[in-house]
């Protein structure tokens, strides 16, 4: 869009474990500032926090050093918001603040944050950057909801969820390698990819695994694929209880191979622990599955449940309860012309709402907007998310 960008972000390559300090690169026109922070998807809660910490203080003079207009902070973690800060109080520029998740609340009811003078810090400084932003990005309706009830103006506040890439997941890409890794010819699959971690509560795969095992029903498979810190005991559990019916996959770093996973597979699910919280997530995976034209499997009321039923591109399970969700995805295998129709309304949906072209013109025009005015978009921006 014609615009100067510098990126500051970390990097969690292992080759680059050894590099002290800042290096630079050039990505497709964008100034790409990167500090090595040790850092695991596997990481225990405190870890991964000590890792968030680092990265924030660390990067807060190289933040106050860039040249610009505007300061877009992209959150959580939650601490990602203090070199912003810094960085938009040193250069006297505008902040726009993007909300990926609802931090600290999202820690509190999943129960990792415990400590009460962690959690009011943690408020404290959550309210500090919204009223210090010119502006908020928030990732889906439910998050836009949590800001305001912390006393935010509603209009301060704009829907701009995660985006489909049309181009990478598409209906037309391949997925006969995949097929043939897993040996899903035959059978009908689902795939969930993304982190196994608490918040995911993907132990519901596993009890419905169990379920559908105890129904004897052989021919359908969940294909579990990622890493994170819960991949280890449901790897342990399903091996303990024999699930010959869950195939656990191998991270993968080339997105287009995920895109491949993806093809090769029936449906796609989107999973998270039965926490309200959650409830106001805006998941990559379900995008991912909307341009992949690919019906989706969600568990989570509200929203959620909302765009997929709305719009006929996938079914919702109950949270917690493996009958239904068994039900569920035998009704889906034995409906064929179900399936295909949810496929197409997928990405029809992704490309009227989501795509990533549009979605970047839309951020594109807010943070002008911020500039222009020093408050942003008024009025709101047209065909949010509801």
């Amino acid at each position: 869009m014609g615009h100067k960008v510098d990126m500051v972000t970390s990097d969690m390559d292992p080759s680059s474990s050894a590099t002290t300090g800042y290096h630079r690169t050039n990505e497709d026109g964008i100034d790409v500032h990167w500090l090595p922070v040790p850092y695991s998807k596997r990481m225990t809660f405190r870890k991964r926090f000590a890792a968030f910490l680092h990265f924030a203080l660390a990067s807060v003079l190289k933040t106050a050093a860039l040249e610009g207009d505007v300061i877009f902070s992209s959150s959580g973690p939650l601490s990602i918001a203090i070199p912003a800060i810094f960085g938009a109080t040193l250069k006297r520029k505008p902040l726009v603040f993007e909300v990926r998740d609802l931090w600290p609340e999202g820690a509190i009811q999943l129960g990792v944050l415990k400590n009460p003078a962690a959690i009011y810090l943690a408020r404290a400084l959550e309210l500090f950057a919204y009223r210090f932003s010119r502006h908020i990005v928030a990732l889906s309706p439910g998050m836009k909801a949590g800001i305001v009830a912390t006393g935010i103006p509603e209009n301060k506040v704009t829907v701009i969820p995660n985006a489909c890439d049309l181009n990478l997941f598409h209906p037309e890409v391949d997925g006969a390698e995949t097929r043939k890794k897993f040996n899903l010819e035959g059978k009908f699959s689902l795939a969930y990819f993304g982190t196994m971690s608490l918040a995911n509560g993907l132990s519901f795969v596993l009890d419905s695994a169990t379920e559908l095992k105890r129904r004897r029903v052989d021919d359908i498979v969940f294909i579990l694929h990622g890493d994170g810190m819960e991949r280890a005991t449901l790897e342990k559990r399903a091996g303990h209880e024999n699930l010959k019916n869950v195939i656990f996959s191998d991270p993968i770093r080339e997105k287009r191979k995920i895109a491949e996973l993806v093809a090769g597979v029936d449906v796609c699910m989107t999973i998270y622990r039965n926490v309200p919280i959650l409830a106001s997530c805006s998941p990559n995976k379900l995008f991912d599955a909307f341009a992949a034209g690919k019906p989706s499997l969600v568990n989570m009321p509200g929203a959620l449940q909302r765009l997929v039923e709305e719009n006929q591109c996938g079914v919702f399970v109950e949270p917690d309860n493996p009958v239904d969700f068994a039900d569920k995805v035998i009704a889906l295998k034995q409906s064929p012309g179900t399936l295909e129709k949810y496929g197409r309304n997928a990405r029809a949906l992704g490309e009227r709402m989501f795509s990533r072209d549009v979605l970047a013109e839309r951020l594109g025009w807010l943070l002008e907007s911020v500039v222009a005015t020093g408050k942003g978009p008024c009025p709101p921006l047209d065909e949010e998310w509801k």
